[in-house]
């Protein structure tokens, strides 16, 4: 066949395609006066399909060229620009064959493949079309969703998802000039990819970074997503002042969809070989996780260290639970010893945890009635530079509720029951064990309306005891009943209001509260798991200034409180929130815990609190808060907390708070921050996000940290400092902290990590959990996104 010009070959290719025209295909044979009927009339639409059609489905292909030859539906050899399209297909080069018998298209010279938006370039390479099988010799690649790209010696498709690269590279830091080079590169004699289960395999590979290698790889697996995979993780390098140089490398089990595990195995230069592990699953009835370490000689405590730690909760279909499941809950928590808590910090016990609760228990409900059945065993880690009194077991604790809320206008009640049997050493509590059972009794009738509320209420508290020994009056038993009466009613004020030029709605909100419990002497009864409430807007309207069951306080006193608040007229969201409260005593407070003192009569303390949430119009957020407490009679305050939040945009925030407690001499100043230090960026679009819009060659320095001072000792107690470095494909941080173990002494830790977009992250996992636990607001530099419309790269 002699060659033809471009309008002939298009009524050629129509025959090859007949059902399909590209549409630039019929505007060329448009502009010369085609006057081919075969073309299809173009008919506009305002949506893309993103996803292919399924595999299989017969699609039209489309050819273009400067010159061609061949057989019509057997084979076609184009020549000079020459192109060939499927649906979500382009394949281009200087030469092209494509046989229709077998689908195999053949093509060299410039070589450019672009299939749903990934890209492949070479110098020649075969291909079956429509299952996406064959090669390409000297290939580039560079893929869609993750903005990974490398070059290799050979390029193998295996199927639509699927493809090996042979002496290739893989890397995600965004192509530069001439003499670029990314920031880091990984490197292997083969490089599998597999777009569908998201994950990457490399065998013999070498990760370098700024041009050093890091590590050498004789295998490794790495997610191109959020696909989790088994294998060896990066290995993880700490240094802190007690432990020494730790060096963990945790390999990861993905056993199934729903269950998997990590083993870490770890040295610590200064203690010795430690192996910890977690595994964690989620059924359709119930879900947890364990995890465990154990250390068999710790070198500088000069024994066997370990700790175990779970958590499992789900339902039990059991056939006599008439009205459903039964419900299954157990945590154990234990230790070693007491040294735990500050020598494995990252573990699982803060140092602000000393306590530590083994607890398990049943529950059942069917309509307003609920059954519980528990048992809590307590471990208590002990310094001896500040000893703790050991919390009560329950062994076990059985509970009863029958509680209904009704409609407005109805009754509301409620009734609990409860046993519980409490266990400690009495040398160490000072009391002897008892049996406890109690039933709480109450019912309110709630009057409801837009302007305002009122209800009154009644309660009953009844307890009985038995103790395993006498007490100081020589009894055994002992019980207690009291009532309580309450009136609580307020009224809400609403009116338009506009301040800095936006509407709002203002309200003044008054409320009373009168409650009434006489006094009944219980001095002689001791004291299992009361504890006094903290003063506050919350509790200052609680009918008992105790929690638990073992003390219930004395009440003839009238609560009364004055709230404003300024909603967002649009939205009804709070913007401005101010109250006072205070209480007044008709006589003293009698009933109070062991060693402790009662309220004396009269006026209380007063209760200010005010808080801001406010938004610029510029999208700058400012969060206030401020609650004092003030001693009318000392005209001093007691104990005042001062916090507010700055965050003018992404990344940037700053948290200050002022604490003081006058009467334990505390007053504390908390800093927080995260922050850029320069502006050496040139993508401000960027997000953290992994893309290769991202160049790693500009950068933008943060500073991050916190810090907590005591004023009264003049010294720094907690405090954590590090910097960050985003550099679009890679983020850097550096984290140092120091924490208060004791009153005499503090850990220090070093830690690192390295983060490279698309591969892993190399370095200790605690610098970015660190981070987020000290930091309010603080956000990660690299956030998910959701993988680009195929379309931006239709070429």
């Amino acid at each position: 066949m002699p060659k033809a010009p471009l309008p002939s070959f298009l009524h050629a290719a129509s025959r090859l395609a007949p059902l399909a025209c590209a549409a630039f295909f019929c505007a060329a044979a448009a502009a010369q006066g085609s006057k081919s009927s075969a073309l299809l009339a173009l008919r506009a639409t305002p949506q893309l399909r993103e996803a292919l059609p399924p595999s299989g489905a017969a699609l039209p292909v489309a050819v273009r060229a400067d010159a061609f030859t061949g057989q019509s539906r057997q084979r076609v050899t184009l020549q000079g620009n020459a192109e060939l399209r499927r649906p979500g297909l382009t394949i281009k080069a200087d030469w092209l064959e494509y046989d229709q018998v077998s689908d195999t298209a053949r093509a060299r010279g410039h070589l450019r493949i672009n299939r749903a938006g990934d890209r492949y370039t070479g110098s020649e390479g075969q291909m079956q079309v429509e299952a996406f099988e064959g090669h390409v010799l000297e290939p580039g690649y560079e893929l869609l969703a993750t903005g990974a790209h490398g070059q290799a010696a050979r390029l193998d498709f295996l199927d639509q998802d699927r493809f090996t690269v042979q002496q290739g590279d893989y890397t995600t830091c965004q192509r530069g000039g001439p003499d670029w080079a990314p920031d880091w590169l990984l490197r292997a004699d083969v490089l599998e990819i597999d777009q569908e289960e998201e994950m990457g395999h490399a065998k013999g590979a070498v990760l370098r970074f700024k041009g050093v290698p890091l590590l050498p790889l004789p295998s490794m697996s790495f997610a191109l997503g959020s696909q989790r995979k088994s294998g060896w993780l990066p290995p993880t390098v700490g240094l802190d002042s007690t432990s020494g140089l730790n060096l963990m490398v945790p390999y990861y089990w993905n056993i199934a969809p729903n269950r998997d595990a990590t083993v870490t195995p770890a040295l610590m230069s200064k203690r010795g070989l430690d192996l910890a592990g977690q595994f964690r699953y989620l059924e359709s009835d119930y879900a947890g996780e364990i995890n465990a370490n154990v250390l068999p000689n710790d070198r500088l405590r000069g024994r066997t260290r370990w700790g175990l730690f779970t958590r499992h909760s789900g339902t039990l279909r059991a056939p006599l639970a008439a009205g459903g499941p039964i419900g299954l809950y157990m945590n154990i928590n234990r230790v070693s010893d007491n040294d735990f808590w500050r020598d494995f910090t990252h573990r699982g016990v803060s140092l602000s945890t000393r306590l530590l609760a083994t607890d398990g228990g049943l529950s059942w409900s069917r309509g307003h009635f609920s059954l519980t059945a528990r048992a809590l065993k307590w471990q208590t880690l002990q310094d001896a530079d500040s000893p703790i009194v050991p919390p009560y077991d329950r062994l076990p604790q059985l509970a009863a509720r029958w509680a209904r809320t009704s409609d407005a206008g109805a009754l509301d009640y409620s009734v609990e029951a409860d046993f519980t049997r409490f266990r400690a050493l009495a040398h160490l509590t000072g009391q002897p064990n008892a049996s406890r059972a109690y039933i709480h009794a109450q019912a309110a009738r709630p009057w409801t309306a837009a302007w305002g509320f009122f209800t009154p209420r009644l309660q009953v508290h009844a307890t009985s005891y038995q103790f395993d020994g006498e007490l100081g009056n020589g009894r055994r038993s002992a019980s207690r009943a009291l009532p309580t009466a309450s009136l609580d009613g307020g009224l809400i004020f609403e009116r338009r209001a506009s301040y800095f030029g936006r509407a709002f709605r203002q309200t003044l909100e008054p409320r009373l509260m009168y409650v009434y419990t006489p006094f009944r002497d219980q001095s002689h009864l001791p004291n299992y798991d009361s504890g006094l409430y903290d003063f506050n807007f919350a509790t200052i309207w609680a009918a008992n200034a105790f929690a638990g069951h073992d003390r219930v306080v004395d009440n003839n006193l009238v609560t009364f409180g004055l709230t404003s608040r300024l909603l967002a007229a649009d939205s009804g969201a709070e913007t401005v929130r101010l109250a006072v409260a205070q209480r007044y005593r008709f006589a003293p407070q009698r009933v109070t815990l062991p060693h402790g003192t009662g309220t004396n009569k009269g006026l209380s303390d007063v209760m200010l609190g005010a808080s801001t949430r406010w938004q610029t119009d510029g999208g700058a957020r400012w969060i206030f808060d401020a609650v004092a407490q003030y001693n009318l009679d000392k005209h001093e305050s007691t104990r005042t907390t001062v916090s507010a939040r700055y965050t003018p945009g992404e990344y940037r925030t700053v948290n200050v708070a002022w604490r003081r407690e006058r009467d334990l001499g505390s007053q504390q100043i908390d800093l927080g921050w995260q922050w850029p230090l320069d502006r050496i960026w040139q993508h401000e679009s960027w997000r953290g996000q992994a893309s290769a819009a991202s160049g790693c060659n500009t950068g933008r320095w943060y500073g991050v940290g916190r810090m907590n001072y005591s004023v009264p000792d003049r010294k720094l107690v907690d405090a954590v400092l590090g910097v960050e470095y985003a550099a679009g494909c890679w983020i850097g941080r550096v984290v140092m902290s120091r924490l208060q173990t004791n009153t005499t002494s503090a850990t220090k830790s070093l830690m690192f990590q390295l983060e490279f977009t698309g591969l892993a992250r190399i370095g200790n996992n605690n610098p970015l959990q660190t981070l987020r636990n000290n930091i309010p607001g603080y956000q990660t530099l690299r956030d998910e996104t959701v993988a680009p419309s195929r379309f931006t790269r239709y070429d």
